[in-house]
């Protein structure tokens, strides 16, 4: 008998895995917070024996080198991958043992990265899942594009052929269990369902149904942008983590936090935007703790910038925190938990700023009215408010003066990003109103809508 467990990490898109038999287990792809690890091995009463990575991550910071430190499990790792520190270097075709009877083979499926394995779990030899990390994933592959521009078009040409592999080698029933895409960045399409197998996957992925020439052109026409801070996780896997320290910060009262605000460091509130809208420290923004913290909040901080947080709970904050450790932001600079009548100096006052949905915007005169779309490039090209202006979130912190004078009506697809642009518009002194809507309600509400 074997088990295989899924540790989702939902705020990234990803998923790593523990697998194995009645005493030992493989831990595949795992996150930088690795006491959950440990806590779900513990549970299933095994031993961890063995770490796997499946390449060098290119969105997240891996707790694969600390939690084989801690273990005493053997780390694997492709032996072409460049990395700083000592490893198992794993190649094609190599097996180990993961319990009676229970065996992992790798298999080299280059194409996300030049490195990339995958993992084959095999009972009494029989292969009954692969761990595909960025390479086969559900209804698409691993982009090619977040290693070196000049290798994109070999790199997705070698994804059609790693995909081709798998589906040859694997019997149809095998489970695929990726890392990337379920709402990973570094998935080069959305995917649909949460489960698949190989037979699934040559009925349904393109990778499997189209030929070579016209899968890549497709792949290469589909992909989108890619977080500012990937540029950092790359390096900081190969070096070899830190580990991860979730200790609480220090705590910021008023006088900290006015400080930190006048010295330009970021002061980040992560309530409800609802609750955001209606009242906050001037000066701070809005990163929601329960949308894509640490997306998004990685992908606009200047790197290496000091971030204080503000939190309605001490549970809120350390959420956050163990969230935003998954990429690289370490530790805030400072913390404080509340409302902001708690974190305002005596005198002053919370600042705000109005919600809004299409409807209201439709009906609102337009004269002095600047309406700012902070989707994405592919978002907008699906169809667009007709005048309105186009400054992506992740942009928008360095573009503000791009913005045009008068009342600004800030919408993305759903309301989140658009209170994060909302939050530096205020911040900077403009006249904002944050549209809290879908999309899809812009044209119900009369608005025109263009495409293109």
């Amino acid at each position: 008998m074997f088990f295989v467990d899924v540790i989702e990490v939902p705020g990234l898109g990803n998923r790593g895995y523990l697998a194995g038999g009645e005493r030992t287990a493989v831990v595949v792809d795992p996150p930088r917070d690795i006491d959950r690890v440990i806590t779900v091995a513990a549970r299933r009463g095994v031993r961890i024996s063995h770490v796997v990575e499946t390449h060098v991550h290119n969105d997240y910071v891996s707790g694969g080198l600390e939690l084989a430190r801690v273990t005493g499990a053997a780390y694997l790792v492709p032996a072409a991958a460049h990395v700083s520190f000592e490893r198992t270097p794993v190649h094609d075709g190599d097996s180990v043992a993961v319990d009676a009877g229970l065996g992992l083979r790798a298999l080299a499926t280059p194409g996300h990265t030049p490195h990339h394995i995958s993992y084959v779990l095999e009972d009494e030899g029989t292969a009954v899942a692969v761990f595909t990390g960025g390479s086969l994933l559900i209804g698409t592959v691993g982009r090619p594009d977040l290693v070196e521009p000049r290798l994109t078009e070999r790199l997705a040409r070698a994804q059609h052929a790693s995909a081709r592999r798998l589906a040859a080698e694997l019997p149809d029933g095998t489970a695929v269990l990726p890392t990337h895409g379920f709402g990973s960045f570094c998935s080069s399409a959305q995917t649909a369902g949460g489960d698949t197998t190989i037979g699934k996957e040559k009925a349904s992925n393109d990778a499997l149904t189209r030929d070579v020439d016209a899968f890549v052109a497709g792949l290469l026409a589909g992909l989108d942008d890619i977080p500012a801070y990937y540029t950092h996780m790359g390096p900081a896997n190969a070096a070899g983590p830190a580990p991860v320290d979730l200790t609480p910060p220090a705590q910021a009262d008023p006088e900290a936090i006015a400080g930190r605000l006048d010295a330009g460091e970021w002061v980040v509130d992560l309530r409800h935007r609802v609750a955001f809208a209606e009242g906050h420290v001037a000066g701070s923004f809005n990163f929601e703790a329960q949308g894509q913290l640490a997306t998004y909040l990685a992908w606009l901080i200047p790197w290496g910038k000091p971030v204080t947080l503000l939190a309605e709970s001490a549970e809120q904050l350390a959420a956050a925190q163990r969230e935003l450790a998954r990429v690289g932001i370490d530790r805030p600079a400072a913390a404080a938990t509340g409302a902001p009548a708690d974190w305002l100096r005596p005198g002053e006052r919370p600042a705000s700023f109005r919600r809004a949905t299409f409807a209201d915007l439709a009906a609102h005169p337009r004269d002095g009215v600047v309406v700012l779309d902070v989707r994405r490039d592919s978002e907008r090209a699906g169809g667009h408010v007709e005048g309105s202006v186009h400054l992506p979130v992740h942009t928008l912190h360095r573009r503000l003066d791009e913005v045009p004078a008068g009342q600004v009506w800030v919408h993305c697809a759903g309301g989140m990003r658009a209170a994060v642009a909302a939050s530096l518009l205020d911040a900077a002194g403009r006249d904002v109103v944050a549209v809290d809507d879908g999309f899809d309600a812009a044209e119900q509400a009369g608005l025109v809508v263009r495409n293109g």
